[in-house]
């Protein structure tokens, strides 16, 4: 169902929901114990009443779309719930109350949607916030979170966002693309399948590199599935997404600090842990800190076949990355020694790619073949070929999607 968004229309709507807050308090109806069809049926009746006695022109669908949105206002995350509940849409990125935008198939574009004002948005964070125990307030501006269904919410508002309100949603989906999915729609070959298999039955230590929203984790999940059946595997992850149908696995998950600033769980401090488990494989969402010094150290002692990702724009920032995130947490060595840690721990980095059109792929896997020269000496073992219509372009760090 389509959404109005001009303004009188949203002026309406905060009349009516105003209202509706109004008779659901002296009808005492409680939302939470109420049944959806039950609820829905009060608040259609409530509008319409509403619609009649103030003697408004609306149209059949305009009172239909009224109702809707009156509803989710009440019952659920106001006018993110269409978007939300739409399978296609991969983010959800809100900018301000009337800049609302969603990636589809790899593509930005702007949602026909909108909220009335900022107190609309942030009413809405702190709705979707509630059931998690999490605060968001002046003394706590930001927020990063998880919802129950596996999605990421990133949140903040002022004074540290100093447009307004500002809230992304990384939606979480249950349905994984399979290696054909992902052969058939161009972001890998059959030849890059294989390639991807036999290394990790070879236990290669892998690093999947990309920039944001190129495909990482579903990469990640893929290949994942090609782990040997009797080898116990450990995962760490800060938002639980990779869905292993593995018979040995143990799931780890990084805790955020709570409200007083105590109580947080690193990935540092989890693969830490991971190596008293007993796993023969550690797979690590993505490398982001300190977690970095104890994985490579993992893969280098025992645990070959272990996988990660991190952000990067090729292969070789890729491993510049990991110079930088061993130096600011404290490893002390030389830039040799680094080097040398790093080209024998890595054995695969595979890059990913994300082109003008939205089309996600592998653009290469590389071998990392040391040398008591050039511990970074790389081997090529796949590179995609692009059609002539996609021009190579590389991603931007930090641009959604």
């Amino acid at each position: 169902m389509a959404t109005r968004i001009d303004q009188e229309y949203q002026d309406l709507k905060r009349r009516v929901h105003y209202f509706m807050v109004e008779r659901l308090d002296e009808e005492g109806v409680d939302v939470g114990k109420t049944g959806r069809d039950s609820l829905f049926s009060f608040v259609q009746n409530q509008v319409q009443g509403f619609v009649s006695q103030h003697r408004l022109p609306l149209s059949a669908q305009d009172l239909a779309l009224l109702t809707r949105e009156t509803f989710d206002e009440v019952a659920g995350f106001g006018p993110l719930e269409p978007l939300l509940a739409d399978d296609t849409i991969n983010d959800i990125l809100v900018n301000g109350p009337e800049d609302v935008f969603i990636e589809v198939a790899g593509v930005l574009q702007q949602a026909h949607t909108r909220f009335i004002d900022d107190d609309h948005v942030t009413r809405v964070i702190r709705r979707i916030l509630a059931p998690l125990g999490r605060r968001l307030d002046e003394s706590s501006p930001m927020v990063d979170a998880r919802l129950p269904d596996g999605s990421r919410v990133n949140a903040i508002i002022p004074p540290i966002a100093l447009d307004g309100p500002s809230l992304s949603i990384r939606k979480f989906t249950q349905k994984h693309l399979t290696a054909q999915d992902l052969v058939n729609s161009g972001s890998m070959t059959a030849e890059c399948l294989d390639t991807l298999v036999s290394l990790v039955e070879g236990r290669r230590n892998v690093l999947i590199s990309g920039g944001t929203g190129t495909g990482k984790t579903t990469i990640l999940n893929l290949i994942s599935q090609y782990i040997p059946r009797d080898e116990r595997v450990v995962t760490i992850e800060d938002s639980a997404e990779l869905q292993l149908n593995h018979p040995h696995i143990v799931r780890l998950e990084t805790r955020p600090a709570n409200t007083e600033g105590s109580g947080q769980i690193t990935a540092r401090e989890l693969v830490i842990n991971a190596l008293r488990m007993r796993p023969d494989r550690i797979i690590l969402g993505e490398v982001r800190s300190g977690e970095i010094i104890e994985l490579l150290q993992a893969m280098n002692t025992g645990h070959e076949g272990s996988m990660s990702s991190i952000h990067s724009n090729s292969a070789r920032d890729a491993l510049v990355r990991i110079e930088t995130l061993l130096a600011v947490n404290g490893y002390d060595a030389g830039e040799r020694a680094i080097g040398r840690l790093i080209g024998s721990s890595l054995d695969v980095i595979v890059q990913l790619s994300r082109l003008p059109n939205g089309r996600r792929l592998v653009r290469e896997v590389v071998a990392l073949k040391p040398t008591a020269d050039d511990p970074y000496r790389m081997e090529t073992l796949y590179h995609a070929e692009l059609a002539q219509d996609e021009p190579a372009e590389p991603q931007v760090e930090g641009v959604p999607g």
